[in-house]
């Protein structure tokens, strides 16, 4: 199935990067929260809420296949009791602070390497992924030194819509100039990632799972599943 592939797309969360539990990070995260709101909340009492009101939220972004506009995003689900004029300017921040309040992310150890071999190999290099946040990836991959290896990135945050809406793999085939069916993506989620791909026409579809995680045989089956991102060097050879 790999040999119709030309352009190979992956995940961020739990696939290309890692979430990494650090108290000093989340902690520095949740004191800046607290100054851009202008709130007299501790820290932890107010990121508290932040958590809460996220979940309300979660539930109309799956529902609806949706991602709010920053702007939008805190004025509306997160900080509705606060003045729209002293929220809007710092969404974005806002945004990016309240996804540290969660911890570090990483790369995963193979990533830069599997990229890099990639994109020698000939493959058109991309990323689908489902965040609230606008300048958070931009300002990864440029820090990464990984910005030119992409030619197509799709977050909901900027397009508006999710996973697995079949629109955001659409948009993310035409930036790169390739039809889906020539399309592989690599995600995490048995649900989302396979649905989202499967109905969106990709060519192929592969699950990175923790080597101690089991398929549920009731999801929607991957093409393939792999623990680690250096066994897709297996499976997308050199191009001609």
């Amino acid at each position: 199935m790999s040999q119709n592939i030309k352009a190979i797309f992956l995940d961020l969360g739990d696939t290309l990067r890692l979430l990494i539990p650090d108290e000093t990070h989340q902690n520095v995260a949740k004191k800046r929260i607290v100054e851009l709101v202008g709130t007299k909340d501790s820290p932890d009492e107010f990121c508290e809420k932040l958590h809460q009101r996220y979940k309300d939220y979660r539930v109309w972004a799956f529902e609806n296949m949706a991602e709010a506009p920053e702007t939008e995003f805190w004025t509306r689900w997160m900080t509705p009791e606060f003045p729209p004029e002293r929220i809007a300017p710092v969404a974005v921040e806002l945004s990016f602070q309240y996804r540290q309040t969660k911890g570090r992310r990483i790369m995963a150890s193979d990533g830069k390497m599997v990229i890099e071999e990639l994109y020698k190999r000939g493959y058109i290099l991309g990323i689908i992924s489902n965040l609230i946040t606008s300048n958070e990836v931009p300002d990864w991959l440029e820090e990464e030194h990984l910005t030119h290896y992409f030619k197509s990135v799709a977050l909901s945050s900027v397009l508006g819509i999710r996973k697995p809406d079949p629109r955001i793999y659409h948009y993310a085939a035409r930036q790169a100039g390739i039809e889906p069916a020539e399309c592989a993506y690599i995600g995490d989620n048995l649900k989302r990632d396979v649905t989202g791909t499967q109905q969106a026409g990709f060519g192929m579809t592969i699950i990175v799972l923790d080597e101690n995680a089991v398929a549920d045989a009731a999801e929607s089956q991957p093409d393939l599943i792999i623990h680690s991102l250096s066994e897709l060097l297996n499976v997308f050879p050199p191009l001609n």
